[in-house]
Parts: C-alpha cells; sequence; structure tokens
C-alpha cells in the first residue's frame, strides 16, 4: 500500500478516536469510557489504521511495516486534530474545552516515568483488545474484547497517545512541553504494544 492510502486510513482512525474522545468528555465515567469503544470498533471493523493497535504487529512484519508506522501517527494526530477543528465552530466547544483542559493539565502536571508506565500499560490493553479481534473465532468475543480493552484502559487512567492527541487539541494545549508528552505517551504505547508479542516469542522460541 502506498503512503498515501496508509496516512489516509491514518487520518479516519484518527477521526474516530476524536469521535471517542468527544463522547467520553460530554458524559464521562464508566459510561462515556464504554462509548469511547466505538472509534477502536470503527477502525478494526472498517480496516482503519491505529498507531497503537498497528506497533503491536511490528515484530512479525518487515522495515517498510515499521517505516510505515511514522505516517500513520502522523495521519492518527492529523486526523484527531481535525475533530477538535471542526468542534471549535459548534456549541460544543465550550464544555469540551473546559473538561479537556482539566483532562489535559492532570497529565501534564504528572512525570514523565508515570507517563511513561501508564501508556505501557494502556497498549497491553489495545494489544488484546484487537487480538481478541482479530484471532476471537466467536463474533460476541471479538466485540467484547474491543469494549472492555478500551473500557478498562480508560477508567485506570491509563495514557493512549492518539487519544490524546485529541484532548490537547480541543483543549487548545499544544506546546512543547505537550509535544514532548505525547512522544513519551507514544513510546510507552510502543513498548506495551510489544510486551506480550515479545514474550509469547520467547515461548515459541523455547
Amino acid at each position: 500500500m502506498n503512503k498515501k492510502d496508509v496516512f489516509l486510513k491514518a487520518f479516519l482512525a484518527g477521526i474516530m478516536i476524536g469521535i471517542g474522545g468527544t463522547v467520553y468528555l460530554m458524559v464521562g465515567g464508566i459510561i462515556g469510557a464504554l462509548l469511547f469503544a466505538v472509534g477502536l470498533f470503527a477502525i478494526c471493523t472498517l480496516d482503519y489504521y491505529l498507531f497503537t493497535g498497528k506497533v503491536c504487529y511490528s515484530l512479525e512484519n518487515d522495515g517498510e511495516y515499521i517505516f510505515n508506522l511514522s505516517f500513520i501517527w502522523l495521519g492518527n494526530i492529523f486526523g484527531a486534530y481535525f475533530v477538535s477543528l471542526i468542534e471549535h465552530f459548534t456549541r460544543q466547544y465550550k464544555v469540551l474545552n473546559e473538561v479537556a483542559t482539566l483532562v489535559v493539565n492532570n497529565k501534564l502536571n504528572d512525570n514523565l516515568l508515570s507517563i511513561f508506565f501508564l501508556a505501557f500499560l494502556c497498549n497491553i490493553l489495545i494489544y488484546l483488545a484487537v487480538e481478541e479481534y482479530k484471532s476471537n473465532k466467536h463474533e460476541l468475543g471479538k466485540y467484547l474484547g474491543i469494549i472492555f480493552g478500551v473500557v478498562v484502559f480508560i477508567v485506570c487512567g491509563f495514557e493512549h497517545c492518539v487519544a490524546n492527541m485529541y484532548y490537547f487539541s480541543i483543549a487548545d494545549a499544544w506546546s512543547f512541553k505537550a509535544l514532548l508528552y505525547i512522544l513519551v505517551m507514544t513510546l510507552g504505547n510502543a513498548c506495551g504494544g510489544l510486551f506480550i508479542p515479545l514474550i509469547k516469542k520467547f515461548i515459541k522460541e523455547k
């Protein structure tokens, strides 16, 4: 697949996560976390490209796949920002901005080590959610894997780099510090996403 198509599929994934982030900010709590799952549900069923899902399968693929992750990351951030940009012109913007500002300030007041490990734990759940969707033979199991994976990472306060791309955007909180935190979240997500695949590889080799 050419880089343009990779970017566009990632852009659409970013939009889906942005919409998921919107409903979470509007509703909050467990219900908001449950409804956020619409984002990953759409991405899995429509075969869009989400960095946190795709990075989990880096060990199974070649160098081009890994190189494409950079286009996916960029597409995700543009998609998430696109949703926030549209919402700036809607009546929901004030509420979304106020809630997102509280969410973002909580993250930016945390230390980077904490952010890294919260992102690491997040992508263990994302891997489980995506892997369940890909490999579970039961239709209900596929979708329950997505739902539980998303709800648990949100309720636990784990850090998802693409969701945070949206939160930072709707909160108008972008800065060098915000970018640094997003990059640390990205690294944590990547390490967390590879954690179980690495262990599985080690078990098979033994």
